[in-house]
């Protein structure tokens, strides 16, 4: 019963779970997939701009997932990331559906210029 108001203040404890087992998988890689792993954690944090929590984390799990056959195949950082770590971590990012913070500015910004324009009617 306590889980249920705490989740309510701080989120999905089953999503915080999941996400630090996703960490954990990440940091558990030998280099240099740990290095490359970390930066487009890092990157996807500050930029992926999702918002859905249960997506959010299936982005991470997956993202682990990925480095963990980079690893075990010996498949090297460059054949995944490419020239470009920029586009594939957005690239990364954009395969995974859900709600971003820029939807919810882009429909405040048309509301917003819509109660402008009456006020000017």
């Amino acid at each position: 019963m306590a889980a249920g108001w705490i989740e309510k203040i701080t989120g999905s404890l089953e999503q915080k779970r999941r996400y630090k087992q996703a960490k954990e998988r990440l940091e558990a890689l030998p280099e240099p997939y740990l290095a490359a792993a970390e930066a487009c954690n890092r990157y996807l944090m500050h930029c992926a701009g999702i918002t859905d929590g249960d997506t959010v984390v299936r982005m991470f799990v997956d993202h682990a997932e990925l480095w963990e056959r980079a690893a075990l195949d010996g498949t090297p950082v460059g054949s995944i990331v490419g020239d470009d770590p920029v586009e594939f971590a957005e690239g990364f990012a954009q395969a995974y559906g859900g709600k971003h913070w820029m939807d919810k500015e882009r429909a405040r910004l048309v509301r917003e210029i819509d109660d402008a324009k009456r006020k000017q009617s």
